[in-house]
């Protein structure tokens, strides 16, 4: 790479069409990100993807959004492929200034319940751990293998304080925030060589599409309204404004950690 050539830094979000995606997406956009998007969406969602689109337009950034199975290993790699046919389209040096893994898609259920079917199986179990939380693994060394991080490069992936507490129906999902914070760890030691960080967002209490889903949320949301120091809850904009934030080349010494990103609601017992 020659001093005149033009770097053009990209972001690739995992979660794109929504909640804290949705708005890292935007976020990113503005302070001079392209964008990469991947979702995994029905038909009916899709008018509201194409506004997020749109929006990323407006702001001068070229985008693209994939709507696949993140978990899927061949559109995985085929995702990748074309963003590096995108690339190599429109001339100068590309590559992933951020990776964001931010999927919300898993059970739950309980793991005690009278009937089978109303407690959490093995398959169940399984598909969550993998798609919450080793699936951010599969994404980094994808991108490594085909030279699409460098050295700048940030990685990071949405977890919660659900990954160290318990939330009624939460156990599979606990356990892929435990898994993925792990694997965070893991991947600071090894990215640090090549002078990339990894990071994990702990967000506040969040009210989003996915968050929605989990049973009792309203109650959820109520308790941590009332302990949090801040007297309101998180917001995905607070985490994509924290995400740019931590781009800066002055945290490049910040890799391993879980961060907090959450109005300090973590903090009161």
């Amino acid at each position: 790479m020659t001093a005149n050539t033009v770097l053009n830094p990209w972001a690739l979000i995992v979660g794109s069409s929504s909640g804290f995606g949705e708005a890292a997406s935007l976020e990113l956009a503005r302070d001079g990100l392209n964008i990469f998007g991947v979702h995994f969406d029905r038909r009916s969602a899709m008018p509201h993807v194409n506004e997020i689109i749109e929006k990323i337009k407006g702001l001068g950034r070229d985008v693209t959004f994939f709507n696949i199975n993140a978990a899927d290993a061949e559109k995985r790699a085929n995702a990748l492929f074309q963003m590096q046919e995108r690339w190599n389209q429109s001339g100068g040096s590309h590559f992933i200034k951020v990776f964001l893994h931010t999927v919300a898609f898993g059970s739950l259920l309980p793991y005690l319940a009278a009937e089978a079917a109303e407690r959490l199986s093995q398959a169940q179990m399984e598909m969550t751990i993998d798609v919450m939380g080793s699936n951010l693994v599969y994404w980094v060394q994808e991108m490594m293998s085909r030279r699409m991080l460098r050295e700048g490069s940030r990685v990071y992936a949405l977890t919660s304080a659900g990954g160290h507490s318990v939330i009624p129906n939460y156990g599979a999902v606990s356990a892929a925030k435990a898994v993925l914070e792990s694997h965070i760890r893991q991947l600071a030691f090894e990215l640090m060589p090549h002078g990339i960080t990894a990071n994990a967002i702990q967000a506040g209490v969040t009210i989003t599409p996915g968050s929605s889903k989990i049973p009792g949320i309203e109650k959820l949301a109520d308790f941590a309204r009332m302990r949090n120091p801040g007297g309101r809850l998180t917001t995905p904009e607070d985490v994509a404004s924290a995400i740019v934030a931590l781009m800066s080349p002055k945290t490049q010494w910040m890799t391993g950690n879980v961060i907090r990103v959450d109005g300090g609601e973590d903090i009161v017992t």
